[in-house]
């Protein structure tokens, strides 16, 4: 009620005739955006739920032409990247990246790292460097990446390997195709031999044909991990029928399944001629949180092959969120930057 009454004070403030001298001191384009920014920076700043700092500021004018790949093509084109780069590398690219974060106030990150037989144990080692490295100001949970699936014995070598060091455990269904179920239960008998929770993509090719959130929320329920589960991206919900859409929110709920929204990585979602319900490829928050649904925020790639022009800036995602969604609940907005972030993270949230 109180951010809602500080809303209404804001409006008033723009729509009353302003004097000159009171006009030089105000920037009336910003107040919306500095109510929420102030609502976030008082629940200790945003939180980054979802990131690969391990690849940022990869991309350059030798490789920019393979941003035009596809998303599958795109998973063996990093190879050259993970392969030619050295420890410290890593180390300074997910240490830039972290600055950068720092200097937005972002208190946590959760950052995805390859774990793999290209890679090796290189993003391990950058990881442990940074932990002892690690500012005060931000906390920081390392995710394995499944890039090249987890049931293929060479993979699943790398992923139990990645698992142990790890915070929250990663999958990627999709890279298992035709195999996603055995993927999803591998994630998740892993996750509780370890008591960690699970952060797995799903549904990024914004079509009806994808159902993989539904698929996740019944292995999380089979597996009795209710609230300790994270589905990321979740585009393809958008793309089904409303009825489909209602009761999988309903099954999302009992699964106590959390979602994390990356809006830039997917605004680029690319035309087909494929029939469904007019919608936009962002993850549909604006039916999720007042079905009662758990949303937090990421940035996703930075500055790599996957997204040559995210620059990681935290505001940039809230604001696409909430343009796309046309989603205006600023108590809301602020949660889905901060505490929801914390929650799906496991990382207390301290008043």
């Amino acid at each position: 009620m109180a951010v809602q009454q500080q809303i209404q004070t804001k409006i008033d403030l723009i729509t009353k005739p302003l004097s000159p001298v009171i006009k030089k001191s105000i920037n009336r384009e910003n107040v919306l955006k500095d109510l929420i920014i102030e609502g976030i920076n008082k629940k200790g700043g945003f939180v980054n739920t979802h990131a690969h700092l391990d690849r940022a500021y990869t991309v350059n004018l030798e490789n920019f032409h393979l941003a035009k790949a596809t998303l599958k093509e795109k998973w063996f084109l990093v190879d050259s990247i993970k392969r030619n780069s050295s420890v410290y590398q890593i180390y300074d690219r997910m240490s830039y990246a972290l600055e950068r974060m720092v200097e937005q106030n972002v208190q946590a990150v959760g950052t995805f790292i390859d774990v793999d037989e290209v890679v090796g144990d290189k993003c391990i080692k950058a990881a442990q460097l940074l932990k002892e490295q690690v500012s005060s100001d931000i906390q920081v949970k390392f995710i394995n990446q499944a890039l090249k699936g987890v049931i293929n014995p060479e993979s699943r070598k790398w992923f139990d390997l990645g698992a142990e060091f790890v915070d929250i455990i990663g999958g990627l269904p999709a890279k298992d195709e035709g195999h996603e179920e055995e993927h999803l239960d591998i994630l998740m008998q892993t996750a509780k031999k370890y008591n960690k929770p699970v952060h797995v993509h799903v549904d990024q090719l914004n079509t009806a044909s994808e159902k993989e959130t539904e698929l996740l929320a019944k292995k999380t329920i089979e597996h009795g991990l209710e609230g300790r589960v994270s589905a990321i991206h979740s585009i393809s919900v958008a793309a089904q029928n409303r009825e489909y859409r209602q009761e999988l929110y309903k099954l999302i709920k009992k699964a106590k399944l959390n979602i994390i929204c990356c809006p830039t990585a997917w605004i680029d979602g690319r035309r087909t001629e494929e029939l469904a319900p007019t919608h936009n490829s962002v993850t549909p928050v604006d039916e999720m949180i007042p079905a009662g649904i758990p949303v937090a925020i990421g940035t996703d790639n930075i500055a790599d092959i996957l997204k040559p022009f995210t620059d990681g800036d935290m505001w940039t995602e809230v604001r696409f969120l909430l343009e796309s969604c046309r989603f205006y609940n600023i108590e809301e907005l602020i949660n889905i930057s901060t505490v929801n972030g914390l929650k799906v993270l496991e990382i207390p949230y301290i008043q």
